[in-house]
C-alpha cells in the first residue's frame, strides 16, 4: 500500500498501549492545545452530502417494504415477482460492497462515488418508468449495484476528512440521518403508493442522487492518489473481484430464499449454498498473493478490531429483523394495519435516532467508548428477552416501553460499534478499509439473521398450527393458505380481513403468530447476549488521534 508524508510516525504503535491525551491533562504532563482552525464551508457541505447519503440509502431500503404491494397490485404482479424485486436489490449492495471499497483505496474515492451515483441514478429511472414487475426488478437490481457503493462510501469518505478526535460528533450526524431514513421510510413509501404514485419513489431518488453528485462535485476534496490511472488499474485484484462476486451471489441467493420459495433442505438451497462455501479456499490464496487485496486482512491485527467488526455483524443481524418483524407483529397479533403498525414501531424508531446522537455526544465528550458498547448490548439482550412477555393481552403501554428501551440499546451499539472499529486501527490510511469492512459486515449479519428468523418463524409457527393441521380439521376458505407455514408472513395483512372464522380457531391462529414472534425474540436476545459477551474483552483505544490518511480532506486552493 501507498505511504504518503501525512501518515504520522505514531502509526506502528500498538493502540492498545496508547494513553489517551485526556488522562495526560489529568497528569499534568501535557502542554495547553491550540485552537483548531476553522475548517473551510466546503467541509460542511461535504458533511451534507454525506448525510443526504445516508438518508436516501436508509430510506430507499425501507420506503419499499410498504409501497411493494401496492406496486405489485397495480402492475398485476405475483408473489415470485414481489419477491425478486427485494432479492435483487439485495443482491446487488452484497456482491459490490468490498469491491467498491477496493477500488476507491486503489484508484481514488470521487470516482467510484460518481459511478455509485450513476448507477443509483439509472435504477432509479428504470423503476420509476416501469410499466410491469419484470422491469421493476431490473430497476431494483441496478439501484441494489448502485446503492452498494454509496453505503459504504459514505462510511470511508467520512473517515476521509474528518480525524478520529473528531469523528464521534460526525458519526452522530450520520446516524441521524440513517435512523431518519428507516423510520421515515415506511410511511413515505406507503404513503406516496397509496396517495401520489410509486413512480414518485424513483423520481425522488434521481433528484436526490443528482444533489448529491453536484454536492460531491463542486465541494468534495480530497487529496488525489499519486501515479497513473493505468499503473492503479492494474493493481486492483480482478480475480478476486470475480470470485467474490460468484460466492456472494451464490450464497446471498439461497440465504435469501430459504424456507420462502424452497426449504432448506431443498437442492435448490443447499446445493449453490455448499459450492460457494467451498470456493472461499481458492479466493483465500487468491486474496493472499494480490497486489492490493479486496479484503484488506492486514487490519485484523488487535482483538478490539476483530471483536468490533463481529460486533457490527451482529448488529445487522439484529437490527434488520427487528425492523421487520416487530411492525409484523402488531399486524399479526393486535390486528392493526401496515401504516398503525409502523406507527407502532416509533418509540423504537426514535429512540435508536435519539440515543445514537446522545452517545455520540457523550463518547466525544467522555473520550471513552466501551462503557457506551457494553451498555447498549446488555440493554439490547434484556429488552429482546423480555419481548417475550408481550402478547395479544398486554397492555400497549407495556409494548412500547420495552421497544422504547430496546431502542435505546439499538442507538447506543450503533455508534459505539463503529468507533470500536476506528478506533482500534492501527494505520490512519487503513481507517477508510475497515470503516467499509464494518457497514459489509452488518450486511452479511442481516443476511444471516433474516435466514435464521425466516426459518425459526415458519417452524415454531407450523407447530402452533398443528392443532387444526394435524387432526384433520378442515380450515375455513380464508385461512387455508396457512397449511403451508411457509405462506404464514405474506398472509399476515390479511388477518384483520377475515370474519369468517370460528373464535376458536382464530385464537389458534393468532396464538401460533405470537409463538413463532416470541421465538425470533429469544433468538435475537441469544445474539445480542452473544455479542454482549464479546465486547467485554475490546480494549480501549485512544480517541486523540489528529492525523488524516492519503485521501484526506485537501484545503480548497484560493481559500
Amino acid at each position: 500500500m501507498e505511504k504518503t508524508t501525512s501518515q504520522s510516525q505514531g502509526h506502528d504503535q500498538d493502540p492498545e498501549a496508547r494513553v489517551t491525551r485526556q488522562d495526560e491533562a489529568a497528569s499534568g504532563s501535557q502542554s495547553p492545545t491550540p485552537a483548531p482552525q476553522k475548517k473551510h464551508y466546503s467541509f460542511y457541505l461535504s458533511i451534507l452530502m454525506l448525510a443526504v447519503i445516508a438518508l436516501i440509502v436508509s430510506w430507499d431500503v425501507t420506503a419499499l417494504s410498504l409501497a411493494l404491494p401496492v406496486i405489485a397490485d397495480q402492475l398485476h404482479g405475483t408473489s415470485f415477482q414481489s419477491f425478486w424485486a427485494n432479492i435483487a436489490f439485495i443482491l446487488g449492495v452484497a456482491v459490490t460492497q468490498p469491491v467498491y471499497s477496493n477500488i476507491s483505496d486503489v484508484v481514488g474515492r470521487k470516482y467510484v462515488l460518481y459511478a455509485s451515483l450513476i448507477l443509483f441514478g439509472i435504477g432509479s429511472i428504470v423503476f420509476a418508468t416501469a410499466t410491469n414487475m419484470d422491469i421493476i426488478v431490473v430497476g431494483r437490481l441496478i439501484e441494489g449495484l448502485g446503492s452498494g457503493g454509496l453505503d459504504v462510501l459514505q462510511s470511508i469518505i467520512l473517515c476521509d476528512i474528518t480525524t478520529m478526535k473528531e469523528r464521534p460528533w460526525w458519526l452522530g450526524v450520520m446516524s441521524m440521518a440513517n435512523a431518519v431514513g428507516a423510520v421515515t421510510g415506511p410511511f413515505i413509501g406507503g404513503q406516496f403508493a397509496q396517495e401520489v404514485g410509486w413512480p414518485w419513489l424513483g423520481w425522488i431518488n434521481l433528484i436526490t442522487a443528482g444533489a448529491t453528485g453536484v454536492l460531491a462535485f463542486f465541494f468534495l476534496h480530497l487529496t488525489p492518489l499519486e501515479g497513473s490511472i493505468n499503473e492503479k488499474i492494474r493493481r486492483l485484484d480482478w480475480l478476486g473481484f470475480a470470485l467474490f462476486i460468484v460466492i456472494s451471489t451464490i450464497i446471498a441467493l439461497p440465504l435469501s430464499w430459504a424456507d420462502t420459495l424452497y426449504p432448506w433442505g431443498s437442492w435448490q438451497t443447499l446445493v449453490p449454498l455448499l459450492i460457494g462455501l467451498l470456493l472461499i479456499v481458492p479466493f483465500g490464496f487468491v486474496e493472499n498473493r494480490a497486489v492490493a487485496p479486496m479484503i484488506p486482512y492486514q487490519i485484523f491485527d488487535n482483538i478490539s478490531i476483530i471483536t468490533g467488526t463481529l460486533s457490527g455483524a451482529f448488529y445487522g443481524a439484529l437490527l434488520n429483523p427487528v425492523l421487520l418483524y416487530l411492525p409484523l407483529f402488531f399486524e399479526a397479533v393486535y390486528l392493526e394495519t401496515p401504516i398503525q403498525a409502523a406507527k407502532s414501531i416509533l418509540p423504537l424508531c426514535c429512540l435508536i435516532v435519539a440515543m445514537s446522537i446522545i452517545v455520540s455526544l457523550l463518547i466525544d465528550w467522555r473520550r471513552k467508548y466501551r462503557i457506551a458498547l457494553w451498555t447498549g448490548w446488555f440493554i439490547t439482550a434484556i429488552f429482546l428477552g423480555l419481548n417475550y412477555m408481550v402478547d395479544a393481552d398486554s397492555t400497549r403501554a407495556q409494548a412500547y416501553a420495552f421497544q422504547a428501551i430496546l431502542g435505546a440499546g439499538l442507538g447506543t451499539t450503533l455508534v459505539a460499534t463503529m468507533i470500536t472499529v476506528l478506533a482500534s486501527v492501527r494505520n490512519v490510511n487503513d481507517e477508510g478499509l475497515a470503516a467499509g469492512m464494518l457497514v459489509t459486515a452488518r450486511f452479511v449479519g442481516s443476511l444471516l439473521g433474516l435466514a435464521i428468523c425466516s426459518t425459526v418463524f415458519n417452524s415454531m409457527f407450523e407447530r402452533g398450527m398443528s392443532p387444526l393441521t394435524r387432526t384433520g380439521t378442515e380450515l375455513p376458505e380464508s385461512i387455508s393458505v396457512l397449511r403451508d407455514a411457509s405462506q404464514a408472513v405474506g398472509f399476515i395483512p390479511r388477518m384483520r380481513e377475515i370474519h369468517d372464522v370460528d373464535a376458536v380457531v382464530m385464537r389458534v391462529v393468532i396464538d401460533a403468530y405470537e409463538d413463532a414472534f416470541h421465538t425470533i425474540w429469544v433468538v435475537l436476545a441469544a445474539i445480542a447476549g452473544l455479542a454482549a459477551v464479546l465486547s467485554l474483552i475490546t480494549r480501549q483505544n485512544s480517541l486523540e488521534k489528529e492525523d488524516v490518511g492519503r485521501q484526506g480532506w485537501k484545503v480548497p486552493e484560493g481559500s
